[in-house]
């Protein structure tokens, strides 16, 4: 069943999604050469705790920290530690989320630690961060779930991949619903499978966390005996973008970014949503 939120509920979430936006922005300040990743995971403690809200990571399915952190050839559930120190040229993708009386938000981003990143690298975590704008994109009233796993998908594949081959749309791990809780029906696949059907159609009060994970080499991933780090299973590094999204009447509302996503939509020739907090 798909939770279908009111307009009420959804500004609940949006302030649950500008907890997110502050913790991303405090971790990337914070994301330098020399940092441990369980510096970072502090560093959303205390906004966190600035803001009155709660961790939606932490305790989820036994999941000891408060934030992700996904270094390199780690796509996703990274877990922070004092052992693992950020160095020059390294690439981390942070996933955090909050929650405000009950509503969940979640979003992730890919940061580059230090300097001398090589072009394949930026150009990946750029083609991941675009194909999220053009799943966002597609969250119209009239589409289904498969329009906006299709968008995504097209996205990624029409761009040429420095070096040549194709980028690996990672396949065990996908977007979702969000609202009450954290991890909701539907589960949103970043790729097309026909055999999944169209899935739902898209109405007001629809809300999804968006969230490509691409690899410069293989879909495949393994997980590690820790129960919760996924790497790619050729060592290729990743890249991990998310919003969390709601469509209302007025259009998508980017619940995650700072503008509501007015500015990134604009460019798409999408009209975002009114920010209901103003």
């Amino acid at each position: 069943m798909v939770q279908i939120k009111t307009s009420e509920q959804i500004s609940k979430m949006r302030e649950a999604g500008l907890v997110v936006a502050a913790i991303h922005a405090a971790t990337r300040e914070a994301a330098v050469p020399g940092a441990t990743t369980k510096d970072l995971d502090q560093v959303a403690r205390k906004v966190l705790a600035e803001h009155n809200a709660k961790p939606n990571f932490l305790g989820y399915g036994g999941f000891p920290a408060t934030i992700c952190t996904s270094v390199n050839e780690v796509v996703v559930h990274g877990i922070p530690s004092d052992d693992l120190v950020l160095k020059d040229g390294d690439v981390i993708s942070i996933d955090c989320g909050a929650i405000i009386d009950g509503w969940h938000g979640d979003a992730a981003y890919t940061a580059f630690v230090g300097s001398g990143h090589s072009p394949e690298l930026v150009e990946l975590s750029r083609v991941t961060e675009e194909s999220m704008w053009a799943g966002i994109a597609a969250m119209k009233q009239g589409n289904r779930l498969v329009d906006v796993s299709r968008a995504i998908e097209t996205y990624i594949r029409r761009q040429p991949k420095p070096g040549g081959g194709k980028y690996g749309i990672i396949e065990d791990y996908g977007g979702h619903g969000i609202g009450t809780e954290m991890h909701m029906d539907p589960h949103l696949l970043n790729y097309v499978d026909r055999r999944r059907g169209k899935g739902p159609k898209l109405v007001p009060g629809f809300c999804l966390a968006i969230e490509p994970m691409v690899s410069l080499g293989t879909p495949k991933t393994e997980v590690l005996q820790d129960d919760w780090t996924v790497i790619t299973t050729d060592g290729t590094w990743s890249s991990h973008w998310e919003h969390s999204v709601a469509l209302t009447e007025e259009g998508p509302l980017v619940l995650t970014s700072p503008d509501a996503g007015k500015a990134k939509l604009a460019e798409l020739g999408v009209v975002a949503a009114p920010d209901p907090l103003g």
